[in-house]
């Protein structure tokens, strides 16, 4: 008899519902897994929750495991941690990462899944996604012993840049948002706080990740001359006009974007493998739980997307925990 699961849909912008799933049965090569955690990220999950990913960006957008198209119905997601109850013999009754929607079981190649280190807790390890989008922006960043860093944007993934390099020797690292209450977030991350206007200046390096316009301009503003910005920030189907006229050229600032889709080609021989393996070792670091915010039981989360793409729930990470029966 095969497996039954359910999945959770976006049947239509803004609403969401759950799906039963008839799981076909694993082969050779492939793994059941039962689900513990996912995780939403309020940045580019909530935009597909709310219709904005633009036509242009229908392909480079789709999640591994995604079914259906955007603007919907659409079963999206890519944060999932779970424990193979079927499958080859070293991967049975291990605890798993995997870009998959959220979903009680699923059925996905063996070669999908990346063992999570024995002193990663399952919960934390919905943040590897997140965090090998940290890791891609520093690589393609390179900072040095000694800089002078502002990150611009206290959400999920400027707080996991913001804590990788709160570890590299003689880095003045300061994150920088317009919410007073992610000062305790990068208290926890044992980084320095700032809002926009107070931000300490002479950069040699700002990573932005605010996803706004004004967020933008100041990074521009943050840096000393030959600085760099790297812009990790998504945003969908608006515009973005970008200060370049007076000092931009005389100071010779640069711009330059960092996307989690393709390897810094800095690291081009670790791969994507190596990469998200390196995101789940470095999630170690119990000072990470900070960037998990909020939780709620997978049947709620028809109820739960809406107020999180508003921000009536705000979060960094909102942790999705499935019962043992899932």
């Amino acid at each position: 008899m095969k497996a039954a699961a359910r999945a959770f849909w976006l049947r239509t912008p803004g609403e969401g519902e759950l799906r039963e799933v008839t799981l076909p049965t694993p082969g050779e090569d492939e793994v059941l897994v039962r689900s513990l955690y996912s995780g939403v990220s309020r940045g580019t999950e909530t935009l597909v929750f709310r219709g904005q990913v633009p036509e242009s960006q229908h392909a480079a957008m789709r999640a591994p495991f995604q079914e259906g198209d955007f603007p919907g119905p659409v079963k999206y997601g890519y944060l999932s941690v779970g424990v193979v109850e079927e499958g080859p013999s070293a991967l049975k009754g291990r605890t798993v990462f995997c870009l998959h929607p959220h979903q009680t079981r699923y059925v996905v190649p063996a070669s999908a899944v990346t063992v999570v280190p024995d002193d990663v807790p399952p919960a934390r390890a919905v943040l590897a996604g997140t965090v090998e989008t940290a890791v891609n922006a520093l690589w393609d960043a390179a900072p040095l012993i000694g800089d002078r860093i502002a990150v611009v944007g206290g959400g999920m993934v400027g707080s996991s840049v913001a804590a990788l390099l709160a570890r590299f020797p003689g880095v003045r690292v300061q994150l920088v948002d317009s919410d007073p209450a992610r000062a305790e977030t990068a208290e926890a991350l044992g980084v320095g706080f700032a809002s926009p206007s107070d931000a300490l200046g002479d950069c040699d390096l700002v990573v932005h990740a605010s996803a706004t316009e004004q967020g933008l301009a100041r990074a521009l503003e943050l840096l000393r001359p030959e600085g760099t910005v790297v812009e990790l920030s998504w945003y969908g189907d608006r515009r973005v006009g970008l200060p370049l006229g007076e000092a931009f050229h005389s100071r010779r600032l640069t711009v330059r974007s960092s996307q989690v889709g393709t390897v810094s080609p800095a690291r081009a021989h670790r791969g994507y493998d190596g990469r998200l393996a390196l995101a789940l070792e470095l999630l170690a670091d119990p000072r990470l739980d900070a960037l998990i915010t909020g939780e709620s039981a997978f049947e709620e989360l028809p109820e739960v997307m809406p107020l999180l793409a508003s921000g009536e729930i705000p979060a960094l990470c909102h942790l999705v925990r499935y019962g043992k029966t899932a």
